[in-house]
């Protein structure tokens, strides 16, 4: 299936709108880092997290009232989907000592309310500060063979452009739940469901991207009488009705995960929808111009 025949549009020559594109997005996402912050899971925390499920809507500031008189530290009271609350406290002695207080504690205040848990979580600090170092190497780690994998199969300007449209894909991605933390109506929250979502991101970006250089080296020898910006533009368009088929039936998927899902899965889906679109768009307006722009370098130096 191909849903353009001939397409010769003028990426190339257009890149610098996608290099200012890209900055804008990065810049807002690196200012929303510092001053709205990301909002991390008791996986990377610490704590206990509880999902209760209430026969009606509760209100969360009445039921955080109800639980401060309860608990020894002030608990954190978010909506869960329809008619659920995600409770997350500090570490305390025993999981089900606390899961009895909150019950005990809503079921005083709202008598006519029936309670069921749905979920509960307990991560200690130190394990929480491991999960969060051996998810930052998974993600680090993973860039480093991506480029020791591109400069094996192809050179090492093809492997910058890849692990820069990478972090860029992954960048943006974070910036997204930062700008829209409690805004949007499901969680937010980055855990280690939220970072098998960004290695997943990794790995459909360097898809798109390998497929793209694959061409570009494949071209480069069939047509040496062009410019090297007219092989690359070339490329890209060739592999762009794969591309766009390839994006369109990964979002749909994915689509459909997001919205009957369930609330668990609302992030992870969230997550790969912005991603498949930022790395689909990196590897036609990140990675490729940034091979060009290297390949320009080196020829100044000779």
């Amino acid at each position: 299936m191909r849903i353009f025949e001939n397409p010769n549009f003028s990426f190339i020559e257009n890149r610098t709108k996608g290099y200012i594109f890209s900055g804008l997005l990065v810049l807002a996402s690196i200012g929303s880092f510092v001053f709205n912050g990301l909002e991390l899971g008791i996986d990377f925390m610490g704590g206990m997290e509880f999902v209760i499920e209430t026969s009606e809507p509760l209100d969360v500031v009445q039921v955080r009232s109800a639980l401060m008189g309860v608990l020894t530290s002030d608990p954190e009271v978010k909506t869960f989907g329809e008619d659920a609350l995600l409770i997350r406290t500090l570490p305390m002695d025993d999981v089900d000592v606390t899961q009895s207080l909150i019950l005990s504690g809503i079921s005083d205040a709202f008598p006519n309310t029936r309670l069921s848990v749905q979920k509960t979580d307990n991560v200690g600090p130190r394990f929480a500060q491991d999960l969060a170092k051996g998810a930052i190497f998974s993600i680090f780690g993973s860039l480093l063979v991506i480029f020791v994998y591109i400069l094996i199969r192809f050179e090492w300007r093809f492997g910058v452009g890849a692990v820069v449209a990478l972090f860029h894909d992954v960048i943006i991605t974070l910036g997204f739940f930062s700008i829209l933390k409690g805004i949007l109506p499901f969680s937010t929250q980055i855990d280690q469901t939220i970072i098998a979502a960004f290695l997943t991101i990794v790995g459909y970006s360097l898809n798109d991207t390998v497929v793209v250089f694959d061409r570009i080296r494949e071209y480069t020898a069939l047509f040496k009488a062009e410019s090297y910006n007219d092989v690359v533009n070339r490329s890209i368009n060739n592999t762009l009705s794969r591309t766009i088929v390839t994006s369109g039936t990964t979002l749909l998927v994915v689509g459909v995960l997001f919205i009957f899902g369930g609330e668990v899965l609302r992030g992870f889906a969230f997550a790969l929808i912005i991603g498949i679109l930022i790395g689909t768009y990196s590897s036609i307006f990140v990675a490729s111009p940034i091979v060009i722009e290297l390949k320009k370098k080196v020829v100044k130096r000779r």
